[in-house]
């Protein structure tokens, strides 16, 4: 039987209806996310830069834009690297202090290597920083999609939408970390060649060698260790095939053990990897 409706009974109207309490919890939980959102002021402000760097990383690689523009979007990628480089480093390091134990820990962070890349490294295009925003990017937003909610059919399939965008990052971040890895150690014999043709300084090539060094030796990211020695097997599995020449299987070798002493030491992992 339908229910009755109870007009002259003076409590009804202390209760919401059963549709106006479902709409409430079936909307968007805006409250919560802008609380959420102030109460972690570093890493929304880490969000924010990284999202915006890899819009700008995208409008730079679309070709329907004037030279002018693409440059000035390019100059933003690097302006908003250095930035979250920046405030990560505030966030990891603790305080300022002028001795060799402090800036011994600075050189050894992540986020130190990839500020020093920003500055330094103005004639790459900002693919591997555009990758790395996207990867940090995915678990904050992961976040905030939980504390919004859904509201509204609308509402609810842009949020699907979105958590399977972020579900095939998360199934692919290995292979876009080893491909992140992989463009930084190619990038080396690229910078020697534009520091000789005269389209870098060269001094470049020696401050990008030391940021291959940091990268080698990280706490947090074996990936470009573990690509340089699939590398250095792959090319010596080449190098001892038969019909490989003498000479150039002991130049090969040669030049892989060379390679080798310039490995720096390794540094011993941080005691607690921060998730963001």
């Amino acid at each position: 039987m339908p229910p009755q409706e109870n007009e002259g009974n003076p409590n009804a109207s202390t209760h919401p209806p059963e549709g106006s309490a479902a709409n409430s919890s079936t909307s968007p939980n805006w409250a919560a996310l802008r609380r959420y959102l102030l109460d972690n002021k570093i890493d929304s402000a880490l969000w924010l830069t990284r999202v915006f760097t890899i819009v700008t990383s995208i409008l730079y690689l679309l070709p329907f834009f004037s030279p002018m523009f693409s440059y000035n979007c390019y100059k933003r990628v690097l302006i908003s690297s250095a930035a979250t480089s920046a405030l990560r480093l505030h966030q990891r390091l603790p305080r300022f202090q002028f001795s060799r134990e402090f800036f011994g820990l600075l050189l050894s962070e992540d986020s130190c290597h990839y500020l020093l890349y920003s500055i330094m490294f103005v004639n790459s295009h900002p693919v591997t920083i555009a990758l790395f925003a996207l990867l940090h990017t995915v678990s904050f937003t992961k976040k905030l999609l939980d504390i919004l909610g859904s509201g509204g059919i609308f509402s609810m399939s842009l949020i699907r939408s979105a958590r399977k965008a972020i579900e095939k990052v998360e199934i692919h971040q290995q292979g876009l970390l080893r491909f992140i890895a992989c463009t930084e150690i190619m990038l080396m014999p690229a910078v020697i060649l534009m520091a000789l043709s005269g389209q870098a300084g060269i001094v470049i090539p020696f401050v990008y060698y030391r940021f291959v060094g940091f990268r080698y030796a990280s706490r947090r990211n074996p990936y470009c260790r573990l690509l340089f020695t699939e590398l250095r097997r792959s090319v010596e599995q080449l190098a001892s095939h038969p019909r490989c020449p003498a000479f150039l299987r002991t130049f090969v070798f040669k030049f892989t053990a060379f390679i080798e002493k310039l490995a720096p030491p390794m540094a011993p992992p941080p005691p607690q990897a921060s998730a963001s």
